[in-house]
């Protein structure tokens, strides 16, 4: 087996198993990304405040509401998802890394460099790992974010729904309040209805046709840059770490689990802060659109939807 087989299999596992663990905080993280409530401006009754509670009180609320299935929405989609974008991403990144260190300890022969590849070279091998993920896998994820939020998107159209029976009474000014509660409590009692990867999947084709699995596209390959900033880090750290034991002449260069995982965690967390808002503009684009007279929540694309949120 090639290493680069090796790593796209060993990256789709340690994929898998870190997806299990860390999904109900993705659900929560996404259905944050897609709650999409207007700032309240001074002297507006009518603005909506800040989404109550933190990540744990939303999850408790979702236990609550939904049962622990709630969030485990989309699992399976997502981790043949993870599975796909790994391995993709591993064997794409290890092929194209052999070659850049092919390169460079050719130019060395030639009396150029020192026979490692750059960081700039980490930044090009992982941006086109990255690229090529993303162009093959995004129609999972458009369905993962789908099946995360559709009972928040659920939800939206029930209080659209409830807004516009109350409008309607009041309108038609309608003086038997009990037709009125009926009315409202059979709105009430109505459940989300079951949504699997099958229904999702028809929704998305029924808005947009093929287009639709490619939504966020934009944003989604300009964070290709959040795994060549990560891999440039970790490389970069790990170069400089090995050299700092050579130079110490220890007896092994060899970087321990917990070193790797360390370097690996301070690479992605700076390479998530550098692209937080994009992945927040790419879940707003993937998510059900919603319903109602408030055009400033539904976009038409990235622009309009960076131009919205920030309005």
């Amino acid at each position: 087996m090639s290493n680069a087989v090796a790593s796209g299999v060993a990256g789709a596992g340690a994929g898998i198993v870190a997806q299990i663990i860390t999904y109900p905080l993705q659900t929560v993280n996404t259905r944050q990304q897609t709650e999409r409530v207007a700032k309240k401006r001074i002297g507006d009754p009518g603005g909506s405040g800040a989404v109550a509670g933190g990540t744990l009180v939303q999850m408790l609320q979702v236990i609550k509401t939904e049962g622990w299935g709630g969030l485990y929405s989309g699992l399976k989609p997502s981790l043949l998802g993870t599975a796909a974008s790994q391995g993709v991403y591993y064997y794409f990144y290890q092929l194209f890394k052999n070659k850049a260190e092919a390169l460079a300890a050719s130019r060395k022969k030639k009396g150029h460099g020192d026979g490692t590849p750059g960081m700039f070279s980490w930044l090009v091998v992982a941006a086109i790992a990255g690229s090529l993920n993303v162009l093959l896998t995004i129609p999972i994820w458009v369905l993962v974010t789908r099946m995360q939020t559709h009972t928040q998107a659920e939800r939206k159209i029930m209080e659209s729904k409830r807004e516009a029976l109350m409008k309607e009474f009041h309108d038609n000014g309608s003086s038997d309040p009990l037709t009125l509660q009926e009315k409202l409590a059979e709105l009430d009692s109505i459940k989300p209805r079951p949504y699997g990867t099958l229904h999702a999947a028809r929704e998305v084709y029924d808005e947009a046709g093929v287009r639709g699995f490619w939504k966020g596209i934009v944003p989604t390959l300009i964070m290709v840059c959040n795994p060549s900033i990560q891999f440039m880090i970790y490389e970069s750290s790990l170069k400089h770490l090995r050299a700092k034991r050579a130079a110490r002449k220890e007896g092994s260069q060899n970087v321990y689990a917990l070193e790797a995982f360390l370097l690996g965690a301070v690479a992605k967390l700076g390479a998530t802060l550098a692209t937080y808002p994009l992945l927040v503009v790419k879940s707003r684009l993937q998510a059900k659109q919603e319903i109602g007279e408030n055009s400033s929540l539904r976009y038409e694309g990235t622009l309009d939807a960076i131009i919205k949120m920030i309005r």
